[in-house]
């Protein structure tokens, strides 16, 4: 499985890229229909209740959604005699059948999904699906398999930008996701372990997630129970409209495959991290400095607080922006630029998305009373 699994209490958080020794997994035959039961009416014209209730989706922007392959070169070390076990009886032995091998490289081959979001060939995916690729082929529903150009990439946000030399290709369209409501439809479409077009639906199971293990994630994750596997990496998420409101990316998980827990990069973050890397190659994200966590009802009692919210500073790094701003640690942030906030991991989406130098305006609670904190924003990567 690709690097960045993270564990917690038992559970596995795995980036959709499906590793495979086979390119050909590609080439397997696939089944676009979809079923699901006791939907609700849709709202694409065509669309019903009773069955068939994708199907006008998946006719009109299946083909925008292509598979993306890539070739990783990988060096697997060469004959160096481990420190520990020269000078020892075995150092000959050793030496016989590694010494003075050089180092060597195998290839890796990855799979994963990704759309098309203009007809002259731009193409949006995941960052963990291209990661250390030496060659990206984008292969489209009509079977044409075209080399593909990294535009750029985003590790922050776990997005990538790619172009193939190609003209009127099929495209899609972003919706804002801002306006999609918990217990609504969608739809993917992608590649699980290789088989291609396949089509999954579900319900939106919250907003604004922030995945275990990472709680200062910059992006608010949509959650739904749509079946999402290693391969779905990069596919598109549909609102009943045919327009993505989220970009699939991994799954929570046990065994590693769906248990009903997955999660998307919504597309009120893909639209805007796109547009920063056709423009530049690069996204730049804006950071505060500050380590924060959720306050509990206990701790909301002790600071004064009618009921939880906001995120309570734990950390102020020196020389940060939070740290010029004056903030100190016990500051309870509870607005953002006038907007409240419910939870910690509220806060990083937030700054994360507005660009280094914009000066926001921060909402304390310290010592019971309300207060206002100007703070101009620094670069995440030049604090990296």
């Amino acid at each position: 499985m690709a690097d960045g699994i993270r564990r917690l209490a038992g559970l596995v958080l795995v980036p959709l890229v499906l590793a495979a020794t086979l390119t050909g997994c590609s080439d397997q035959p696939s089944d676009s229909d979809s079923q699901s039961q006791s939907r609700q009416p849709a709202k694409v014209e065509g669309a019903s209740a009773d069955g068939g209730a994708f199907s006008p989706i998946v006719a009109a922007h299946g083909p925008a959604v292509v598979n993306i392959s890539t070739t990783r070169k990988i060096a697997t070390g060469g004959g160096d005699i481990p420190d520990q076990l020269k000078g020892t009886p075995l150092e000959p032995f050793f030496k016989r059948f590694l010494g003075g091998q050089p180092d060597r490289e195998r290839k890796v081959h990855t799979l994963g999904s990704g759309f098309i979001i203009s007809s002259d060939g731009y193409v949006v995916t995941n960052a963990h699906v291209v990661a250390k690729a030496s060659r990206i082929v984008v292969r489209l529903t009509d079977r044409r398999q075209l080399t593909a150009k990294l535009v750029g990439k985003d590790k922050v946000t776990d997005l990538a930008l790619l172009k193939v030399d190609a003209e009127d290709l099929p495209s899609l369209s972003f919706a804002d996701s801002h306006e999609l409501e918990v217990g609504e439809w969608v739809v993917a479409v992608g590649a699980p372990f290789g088989f291609a077009n396949s089509v999954t639906a579900g319900i939106v199971s919250a907003k604004g997630r922030s995945l275990p293990g990472d709680p200062g994630s910059y992006v608010p994750f949509l959650q739904t129970d749509v079946a999402i596997n290693p391969g779905n990496s990069g596919g598109p998420l549909f609102d009943l409209d045919g327009k993505v409101v989220g970009v699939n990316s991994q799954i929570y998980s046990k065994s590693g495959g769906y248990m009903g827990l997955s999660f998307a990069i919504p597309s009120s973050v893909a639209k805007d991290v796109v547009a920063q890397l056709k423009a530049h190659g690069e996204v730049r994200h804006g950071w505060l400095g500050v380590a924060i966590q959720d306050i509990g009802r206990d701790l909301a009692k002790s600071l004064g607080m009618d009921q939880p919210r906001g995120g309570i500073v734990t950390l102020v790094e020196d020389g940060s922006p939070a740290a010029d701003a004056g903030l100190e640690t016990g500051d309870v942030i509870v607005a953002v630029d006038g907007s409240p906030v419910a939870k910690a991991s509220g806060i990083p989406p937030l700054v994360g998305g507005k660009k280094p130098g914009t000066t926001l305006r921060l909402t304390l609670l310290r010592d019971g009373d309300e207060i206002q904190r100007k703070v101009r924003l620094g670069a995440l990567s030049d604090r990296e």
